[in-house]
């Protein structure tokens, strides 16, 4: 058996975590034969019903489940770990302007990048759901210098997964018949969903999605919306946010960094913007599409672009320069 690694896993009392536990835990993201630690961090509050969840997994019998420590001490969660999910972040309430928002968010993640910084090893892959996820992200980067920026991701598979599944059912095809699509830019409504270089195989023909959904119309509109729009979407009708698709979301993303992406497909993740094709600003959290090989991501250059997507990739840009300069005014405070 190999030596058992060290998960992480913040705002662990929480309903996202409570869909993703379980997952992890019993083998579907590090691999049916990798033993693991589960270090659950939350508020100190939060710590009874920690407990419980505890109960919960022990309660489950897994093998691979070796020791579950948890914990409301950041020299203890961040301790030693392989990777890191970080989900708790403050949530947006009625009232609470975003300016505010980000600052309180700012805050934490500072904390945790500092913890990922003096405790994590330096191999960590860092996974940030907490929202507003890409500078969250960028801020945890800032805060842990040593610590490669390409260890750093934010989650927009949620997105990814939720545009695959409204192109299959659109044509009438499981969701695995759809690959390639792309989410471009920042977790959030002005993210771009873009199918132009997504194929689909329709019934045993392997087609454009243009060609397969065949209503341009509605690519160009309702399907935008309806992606950039969901998690609303999910909160008005269940009255919380997505967990058990985020959760889903979030095992796809990490066993990918993991394993690596299947030949000829790419998946879409926040990452580092650096000298990219693209020509989105550097020194932002930005989903692009990206392959894995040896628990290392590659940018998908050279894919066209045509005017349409030009206009919505350096949109949702100019949120996130925004959002990354209003982060950095609270970051030096």
């Amino acid at each position: 058996m190999a030596e058992p690694i060290r998960v992480l896993v913040t705002g662990a009392a929480g309903q996202i975590a409570y869909s993703l536990l379980y997952s992890i835990a019993k083998g579907d993201v590090f691999g049916k034969d990798q033993p693991i630690i589960l270090v659950l961090l939350d508020i100190t509050p939060m710590l009874p019903v920690l407990d419980g969840v505890v109960m919960e997994l022990q309660d489950c019998a897994l093998p691979l489940l070796r020791e579950v420590i948890p914990t409301d001490k950041v020299e203890v969660g961040f301790k030693d770990l392989d990777a890191a999910i970080l989900v708790g972040s403050m949530p947006r309430k009625e009232g609470v302007e975003r300016k505010d928002l980000l600052k309180a968010n700012v805050a934490i993640f500072k904390t945790q990048g500092e913890a990922l910084e003096k405790y994590a090893k330096k191999t960590v892959k860092v996974l940030v759901v907490g929202n507003p996820a890409n500078t969250n992200c960028l801020i945890a980067s800032k805060s842990a210098p040593s610590i490669p920026k390409e260890n750093f991701s934010c989650l927009t598979r949620l997105d990814h997964n939720r545009a695959r599944s409204q192109v299959a059912m659109r044509v009438g095809v499981p969701s695995d018949c759809v690959k390639n699509v792309i989410i471009w830019g920042n977790h959030s409504s002005t993210q771009y969903p873009d199918v132009h270089h997504a194929i689909v195989n329709n019934h045993g023909k392997e087609m454009s999605a243009f060609d397969a959904v065949n209503d341009e119309s509605w690519l160009k509109g309702d399907f935008i919306t309806t992606v950039q729009q969901r998690g609303a979407a999910v909160i008005k009708a269940r009255k919380l946010s997505s967990a058990m698709s985020a959760a889903k979301a979030i095992c796809d993303h990490m066993r990918d960094i993991w394993f690596g992406t299947p030949d000829g497909e790419w998946v879409s993740m926040g990452i580092y913007s650096t000298g990219n094709s693209y020509g989105v600003p550097n020194d932002l959290m930005y989903s692009f599409p990206v392959m894995i090989k040896n628990k290392t991501w590659k940018v998908v250059d050279g894919l066209a672009i045509n005017d349409f997507s030009r206009g919505k990739m350096d949109g949702t840009a100019a949120e996130l320069v925004d959002e990354r300069d209003t982060a950095l005014t609270f970051l030096g405070a």
